[in-house]
C-alpha cells in the first residue's frame, strides 16, 4: 500500500487465523527510524494474544476484554464479539468527527448483537466470502466445507444479500464487499446478489467490490 510502518499510530487483530496475522510478527518488531527505535503497540483481546505465533517478536500488547471500547488518538474504537472458529474473534467500529466505519469479516451469521453495531456506519466494511454452490462443488475437503457454512464460519453471498435487504442503514454511503474466497467465490457474482438486494430496497449506496488480488482505494469521507 506504500504505507510507512512507521507511521502506523496502532495494531488492531480481530482473530488468530494465520489470513489475518500472517505478517504480525515483523509488522509489530521495533524497528529503527531515522535513528530511533519506534514500535507499533498491537491491540488485541485477552484470549487471542496468547493464540498467536509470536516467534522472536517482543510485542508491545494493548490488551483489551472483547465488547470493550477505547481510544487511539482522536479515533473512538468499540469492539464487538463475532461468531467465528477462533479464540476470541471481534468487528470494530471506529469513530472520528462525526463519522462511523465498521468492519465485519469473519462471521458464520450476523446476530442482532452484531447488527446493532453496524448500525449508523458511514463506510461498512462486510464479509461476502462464497458462493454456496460454488463452495458445495468446490475444491475444499468436506469438511472444511462444512465449517465455511457453519455459524462460525463465514458468510456468504446470500447472507450478505439478506443483510442489504433487511438491515443495511440508510446512512451507509459507501458499502464493501470482502473476504471474498478465490476458491469458492467470484467478484461478479458478489456485485451481481448485492447490486439486487440494494436495488430492490432503493438505495443509493455506493457499493465496493475488494478483490482479493489486490489492494482496495483508499476511501476518504
Amino acid at each position: 500500500m506504500g504505507v510507512d510502518p512507521a507511521s502506523l499510530n496502532a495494531i488492531l487483530i480481530t482473530h488468530e487465523h494465520n489470513d489475518h496475522i500472517g505478517g504480525l510478527p515483523v509488522l509489530a518488531k521495533a524497528r529503527e527510524d531515522a535513528g530511533r527505535m519506534v514500535q507499533v503497540p498491537v491491540y488485541i483481546t485477552h484470549l487471542t494474544a496468547p493464540a498467536v505465533p509470536w516467534g522472536d517478536c517482543e510485542p508491545i500488547l494493548e490488551q483489551f476484554q472483547a465488547g470493550s471500547s477505547f481510544t487511539i488518538g482522536d479515533i473512538d474504537v468499540t469492539s464487538f464479539s463475532i461468531p467465528h472458529d477462533a479464540a476470541d474473534p471481534v468487528g470494530f467500529s471506529f469513530k472520528a468527527e462525526g463519522i462511523k466505519i465498521a468492519i465485519a469479516t469473519d462471521l458464520g451469521y450476523l446476530p442482532d448483537s452484531v447488527r446493532v453495531h453496524l448500525r449508523g456506519s458511514d463506510i461498512l466494511l462486510l464479509e461476502s466470502n462464497h458462493d454456496l454452490e460454488m463452495l458445495k462443488v468446490g475444491p475444499y475437503p468436506w469438511a472444511i466445507k462444512q465449517r465455511v457454512m457453519s455459524r462460525m464460519g463465514h458468510l456468504s453471498n446470500d447472507a450478505a444479500s439478506d443483510f442489504i435487504r433487511e438491515d443495511l442503514d440508510h446512512r451507509t454511503s459507501t458499502l464493501i464487499l470482502g473476504h471474498i474466497s478465490e476458491s469458492n467465490n467470484h467478484p461478479a457474482l458478489v456485485e451481481q446478489a448485492a447490486t439486487q438486494a440494494l436495488t430492490g430496497r432503493s438505495l443509493f449506496t455506493r457499493l465496493v467490490i475488494a478483490d482479493p488480488r489486490a489492494g482496495t482505494e483508499t476511501f476518504t469521507y
